[in-house]
């Protein structure tokens, strides 16, 4: 049965997308990928492995220029490229680019197929959530936009409101360009404010282009912000413009590089906080679009400390029971992430040893730097719903 069962996009030439040496190193997908089956969670009763194939190009136009694609082609092979945004140091070109590139996006696809198709319930591609990336031109580490790439997709075949969740600590840019005056997808991202971080936009007045207004929301935060304000900013914002919105099925982008030791961002959130993160997107596809939950890794730079663990809960919230927070890491997975990152220092438990708190937003609470950020995420938007920004029931 579809409802028992989660899709999990995997193949190791998903490892390909190999920018060198770059933050952006495929070990982080190698170690999830491993630490989740040590855990079991890839055994688990209903868990399908999908093997994914490259989006082919008309996949990729509906979101690319064809000519940006023959750019991708032809940059590995001409030492002297310039332009696109390719051959800088946050998008150095590399042999294959365009293939593995593609791959990553037909994974995204494939996770998206398996869902609306009712193939399965959940599905996931921790390779995935590449979502800054433009029409034209790579950005942040990003060479096609595979969230975009797999939203299209859901279009083409008949979605009709699509909810897309980035709760990278990035603003999930290049995916509200493309779909900012497109009234059929709401693209809601929670990230460390642009006056601070990459890419610089994501302002709560960024709200939809018209014919679309109210479906860009963003909930910029401020740096230092920890699990309890992150938290208490996702329930003030996310579950009220999902619901009014009503999709029929959420894509979310679940980048790891929030937490505390992210050596790329100022947030300060926990796995423990992530984990919680990634039990609220499930309630929430399972409140509003019958669990249709299609769920993307993005970025992370701790590459053993934090982002196998991240996902590995991810992988578990998709495919049934989270895993206890004081669950050991394996002995076997800790000497390959010993091999792989000399150095580093390997977790022992699935836990940062924080209890993140359940709060929640009152109005009237705005002397704290987070609860003026929802107040004015909320006033940006929530009115373009028929939500009463005011009211914390809404």
């Amino acid at each position: 049965m579809a409802d028992e069962t989660t899709a999990v996009v995997w193949d190791k030439a998903l490892l390909d997308y190999d920018m060198g040496d770059h933050p952006l190193n495929p070990v982080r997908v190698e170690l999830t990928m491993a630490l989740a089956r040590e855990l079991g969670v890839l055994d688990r009763p209903g868990v399908q492995l999908i093997t994914p194939r490259p989006a082919a190009e008309d996949q990729l136009t509906r979101v690319h220029r064809p000519d940006y694609l023959d750019a991708v082609r032809q940059a590995p092979i001409d030492p002297f490229f310039l332009g696109w945004g390719l051959n800088t140091p946050d998008n150095p070109v590399f042999d294959g680019m365009h293939d593995s590139s593609a791959r990553i996006c037909g994974a995204s696809i494939a996770a998206a197929e398996a869902v609306w198709h009712g193939v399965a319930r959940r599905a996931v591609n921790v390779a995935g959530g590449l979502h800054h990336a433009m029409p034209a031109r790579a950005a942040g580490f990003c060479v096609y936009n595979d969230p975009a790439v797999a939203i299209a997709w859901l279009l083409d075949h008949g979605a009709q409101r699509v909810a897309y969740l980035d709760v990278d600590v990035h603003h999930g840019d290049g995916v509200q360009a493309m779909f900012y005056d497109d009234p059929r997808v709401l693209t809601v991202s929670l990230h460390e404010t642009p006056l601070a971080l990459f890419p610089g936009t994501g302002f709560c007045d960024e709200t939809g282009g018209a014919g679309a207004e109210g479906t860009a929301v963003n909930v910029p935060l401020p740096p230092g912000t920890g699990d309890a304000g992150w938290l208490r900013a996702y329930h003030a914002v996310v579950p009220s413009v999902v619901r009014a919105f009503a999709p029929e099925i959420i894509v979310s982008q679940c980048g790891a590089d929030a937490h505390r030791l992210d050596p790329l961002a100022d947030l300060k959130l926990s796995v423990d906080g992530q984990r919680a993160a990634y039990v609220a997107m499930r309630a929430l596809a399972d409140e509003v679009c019958d669990g249709r939950w299609v769920a993307l890794g993005g970025g992370g730079y701790a590459l053993v400390e934090v982002v196998p663990r991240a996902w590995t809960h991810l992988l578990a919230v998709a495919t049934g029971q989270p895993l206890a927070p004081s669950t050991p890491t394996p002995r076997g997975w800790r000497r390959l992430a010993a091999e792989r990152r000399p150095g580093a220092t390997v977790p022992e438990t699935m836990t940062d040893g924080a209890e993140p708190p359940d709060e929640r937003w009152s109005p009237g609470t705005e002397s704290d730097p987070v609860d003026r950020a929802i107040l004015a995420a909320r006033l940006a938007v929530f009115p373009l719903h028929g939500l009463d920004p005011h009211d914390p029931r809404d």
